[in-house]
């Protein structure tokens, strides 16, 4: 890590706990993150005010060593989405297990990650903004340490992209985007577009063809099948681009997909690319496995189909507390949409603390989020009180993080042992 880094993560330490950061307790006003995190206070006894999101540090570290495994097994370089927390803690924390370098989506990501000393960045989106580009070109320029790698997947695209960059200094690496199907997101869609593409690269001073990727999670009613089949076109027009001698000037050649619902197909697929003229980077790109989740993920991790390599588990838990107990198969506690991912599941409730013990939340589950309110079903299983704190389980990590800019990293014993820092 250089000095730079060290001084900018350092700082998230020096910065002021105020209202700025929701659930934490309100006593912290005036201290540094950083004496916070020394004393070491208890999640459920410090003072802290529900709702309040909680981070597991055990199950955090578990995860990341779990994948940086999984990447050596199987011979993949590993840049994790950091899209999904948005927090240079965690960055560091990937990059001190073994990961290539960080993949980003926008230019306001890549901003915070140069702030936190990344080196290597994988933006995975086409980017044509002029102010953007020429902010990453200067930042090229500036440090010869810097790698970044950035999807293209038009003729248009590589033009805007040259007439920004002109008279740098650097070339900027870029891969064609090929796309997962009809009707996914972005990327060519044919073969033949792809060879335009990186004709169009090739023409111009200011790009350089480094390799081709994409998303697998895009593939139309994906399963094992289509979504091998997919990977197989990917990795035949990197040999193909290969053959006709278009990666020019370049050490390697990247090969990059990789959500976290099929890496285990992508590590499969990519095991068979064959001998090239140059060695293959095999970039592998999960991002969600950070803190994993109790809906989405859960259901959808590769894990499931291959249970002998290991087990991701579910980090988050948003602390609660019941604010109304109206009628005997309703309560309500005090978090909505404002803290609790929804987008793809609504939270789980699965505990319930009181007078410091804690239990099952047998009989409860969630119906519906206002704004702040969690609306609660319970059935005569259900022992809930006004005051009780309720455990949630949060499905979809990206639209979990997001929603605090700092979050206590808490022990088993509900020691809070550091806060994370996050940037949306």
């Amino acid at each position: 890590m250089s000095t730079e880094a060290i001084t900018a993560l350092a700082r998230l330490a020096g910065e002021r706990v105020d209202h700025r950061f929701k659930g934490l307790p309100p006593d912290a006003d005036g201290l540094t993150v950083g004496e916070l995190a020394a004393q070491r206070r208890n999640l459920f006894t410090g003072g802290f005010s529900t709702p309040v999101l909680a981070l597991s540090a055990e199950r955090l570290e578990h995860n990341l060593a779990l994948m940086e495994t999984y990447a050596t097994r199987h011979g993949l370089a590993f840049a994790p989405h950091g899209k999904t927390s948005m927090a240079p803690q965690l960055f560091r924390r990937q990059l001190d297990r073994g990961a290539w370098g960080i993949t980003l989506a926008v230019p306001h990501q890549v901003r915070v990650a140069r702030a936190y000393g990344v080196r290597r960045i994988f933006l995975a989106n086409e980017l044509v903004d002029p102010a953007a580009l020429r902010w990453i070109s200067a930042e090229l320029d500036a440090d010869p340490g810097f790698h970044l790698v950035c999807y293209v997947d038009s003729v248009r695209g590589v033009e805007l992209m040259d007439a920004a960059l002109r008279g740098a200094a650097r070339p900027l690496d870029v891969v064609v985007e090929l796309a997962a199907g009809d009707g996914a997101r972005t990327g060519v869609r044919t073969e033949e577009e792809g060879a335009a593409v990186a004709d169009a690269v090739a023409a111009v001073p200011t790009l350089r063809l480094a390799g081709v990727a994409g998303y697998e999670g895009e593939v139309p009613a994906a399963d094992p099948e289509r979504v091998h089949a997919w990977l197989r076109r990917l990795v035949a027009l990197a040999a193909g681009f290969d053959a006709a001698g278009r990666f020019t000037g370049v050490e390697e050649i990247v090969v990059s997909a990789g959500g976290s619902a099929w890496f285990d197909t992508v590590a499969d697929v990519f095991a068979g690319i064959p001998d090239l003229s140059l060695p293959v980077l095999k970039l592998l790109r999960s991002g969600a496995y950070v803190s994993h989740d109790d809906g989405h993920y859960r259901k959808l991790t590769p894990f499931n189909r291959v249970p002998g390599e290991g087990a991701l588990e579910p980090a988050f838990r948003l602390w609660t507390q019941v604010v109304s107990r109206p009628t005997p198969d309703q309560a309500f506690v005090n978090a909505g949409k404002r803290d609790a991912a929804y987008d793809l599941d609504l939270p789980f409730a699965q505990v319930i603390r009181r007078d410091g013990r804690e239990r099952p939340a047998t009989g409860v589950s969630v119906t519906a989020l206002s704004d702040q309110h969690a609306w609660l079903r319970t059935t005569d299983e259900a022992d809930l009180e006004v005051g009780d704190w309720v455990g949630l389980g949060l499905s979809h990590p990206c639209t979990s993080f997001d929603k605090w800019p700092l979050i206590p990293l808490a022990e088993a014993d509900g020691t809070v042992v550091d806060y994370i820092r996050t940037y949306f």
